[in-house]
């Protein structure tokens, strides 16, 4: 048997393997079921017993090399194979050239906010376009005759169902099923019955967040907000608060940056004061947190809300935010794909 194996292993050590159809004749030959290295670990069955164990280890080692060269040569032509698919030409492919997309600049602005607070650990919640009169604002504090329930600025789909007007109505959801601390930010459309213009929109995107807990102060919100903005605008920017009233803040606030583009001389989005408001703020009303159920006695927080379209109108000197409903390629080509 041992004139047998070196017969073998010197078929073995000649056979070329040079196309990818003998890697398949190679493995038949010698190591299939009806191939050579099984007739030889048969007639190892009448090998006498003092010899076995010499006989086994060069059996093994000739099966070695067989299945080694065979395994090689078969991961040589699937590399080849792969590369050779790689380089073949499409045929099917337009003649025209092809160009990579763009985000739209409120997806950028959008996900740059969004960053920014999470940095703050602000976790990210969303919630439904369509909602119910309670979580859109009778849990907000909207009491029965405000403005913000006629017609004029809300779009009714029923009675009690209506397109959300402000990201807050995720606010009310975050409450009533998240125990405290919460710490959120919530993006997403928004819509509201109002004219079409360069400062407005009958539908438009917000970023509201909250933040819940024991001993918060309107000085963590404003500091909240001044890392915000200095770390979106820069550290040059000029900021105030004015007092304001929202339903379900109080005390309220707005803000205001210096306008960007006109440098505070005065514009017609600045409407020639030097300043724009970016966003509504304020310490919850004690009222909400009741709403939601959670003990006012014990908790305090902070909710904001800024629209996506004037920050990008800021960010990129856009003076009509209507150019970013246009679908206009040039316009959308000028903003990179991050």
């Amino acid at each position: 048997m041992k004139e047998e194996l070196e017969k073998f292993k010197q078929q073995v050590e000649s056979f070329e393997i040079k196309q990818n159809e003998q890697v398949e004749i190679f493995r038949l030959k010698f190591l299939s079921k009806k191939g050579e290295l099984n007739e030889l670990f048969e007639q190892f069955k009448t090998v006498p017993v003092e010899m076995k164990k010499e006989m086994g280890a060069l059996l093994n080692q000739v099966k070695q090399k067989a299945q080694q060269k065979w395994e090689e040569a078969q991961s040589q032509f699937e590399s080849n194979s792969s590369k050779d698919k790689d380089s073949k030409i499409d045929l099917s492919l337009s003649s025209e050239a092809t160009f990579d997309g763009s985000r739209h600049p409120l997806s950028i602005v959008e996900n740059e906010v969004i960053e920014i607070f999470k940095k703050l650990g602000f976790v990210y919640a969303e919630g439904p376009e369509i909602e119910d009169d309670w979580h859109n604002f009778s849990a907000l504090n909207f009491p029965a005759n405000h403005p913000a329930r006629d017609m004029q600025d809300t779009f009714f789909i029923s009675a009690d169902i209506a397109l959300r007007t402000h990201t807050s109505s995720v606010q009310v959801r975050l409450m009533e099923k998240q125990t405290v601390p919460i710490r959120a930010i919530m993006p997403g459309r928004v819509y509201r019955n109002e004219a079409i213009s360069a400062r407005a929109n009958c539908f438009f995107h917000q970023i509201e967040g909250i933040y819940i807990d024991e001993k918060v102060s309107f000085a963590d919100l404003k500091q909240t907000l001044y890392y915000f903005i200095q770390e979106l605008f820069g550290q040059d920017v000029q900021v105030r608060f004015r007092p304001s009233y929202f339903p379900f803040t109080e005390p309220s606030a707005e803000m205001d940056i210096s306008c960007l583009l006109c440098k505070g001389k005065g514009c017609n989005v600045c409407k020639q004061t030097g300043w724009l408001e970016i966003l509504g703020c304020g310490m919850i009303d004690p009222n909400v947190l009741q709403a939601s159920g959670i003990d006012p006695e014990k908790y305090s927080g902070f909710a904001f809300g800024m629209g996506i379209e004037r920050i990008a109108m800021l960010k990129y000197e856009v003076k009509d935010l209507r150019t970013y409903f246009n679908n206009d390629v040039r316009f959308l080509n000028q903003f990179s794909a991050e």
